[in-house]
């Protein structure tokens, strides 16, 4: 078994931003890339950002036993990790990288143990939250008050991650999870 790192936070606090900073430092990093059952937003590429599958599809594969996780994040759109995916990362003895919704993020690191490193990414307040949320200008107006209702729950899980960082400095957020991901590295 290889070393992942999985990242999980609310939607909007940046996580998918520090990921592509550390992956120009860290030549062994691998993106796990997820499935998904929602249609693609704005210029998101299938088999690059997301596996777009449909619900029917996604399902017969939940039934196959083809996901490591998976959820139903929102009525009718499920997110997942194919253990595929998985396989095909630590085959080029890669790490595998997981950018995953809270509730993913602790059952990977449940399943991974001490092989991952689970790292929370927190927001500096609900109020840059909402207006990173309202400036990607990807959502419509229900969805941003669901995803604000949704994070103000998935806070109050950063303490079951083996780390936190507040995301109010990229520069800084970046260099702290980059040490922290050293360490655990070289462990």
């Amino acid at each position: 078994m290889g070393k992942a790192i999985l990242f999980s936070a609310p939607s909007g606090c940046g996580k998918t931003t520090i990921i592509k900073e550390l992956m120009q430092y860290f030549d062994c990093f691998e993106f796990s890339v997820s499935a998904t059952s929602r249609a693609p937003r704005g210029e998101e590429v299938d088999g690059r950002d997301y596996y777009f599958l449909s619900r029917e599809e996604f399902m017969r594969r939940v039934e196959r036993d083809e996901f490591l996780e998976w959820e139903e994040v929102y009525q009718g759109t499920c997110y997942g990790t194919l253990k595929s995916e998985v396989e095909r990362i630590w085959n080029k003895g890669g790490v595998i990288v997981f950018d995953v919704d809270v509730n993913g993020g602790r059952n990977i690191k449940r399943y991974f143990g001490a092989d991952a490193l689970s790292i929370f990414v927190l927001p500096p307040s609900m109020e840059v939250l909402e207006q990173r949320l309202r400036s990607r200008g990807t959502d419509s107006e229900e969805a941003i008050v669901k995803r604000l209702a949704r994070s103000a729950e998935e806070l109050k899980q950063a303490p079951q991650f083996d780390v936190t960082i507040v995301n109010d400095d990229l520069q800084r957020a970046v260099q702290e999870t980059r040490t922290t991901i050293e360490h655990f590295l070289s462990e």
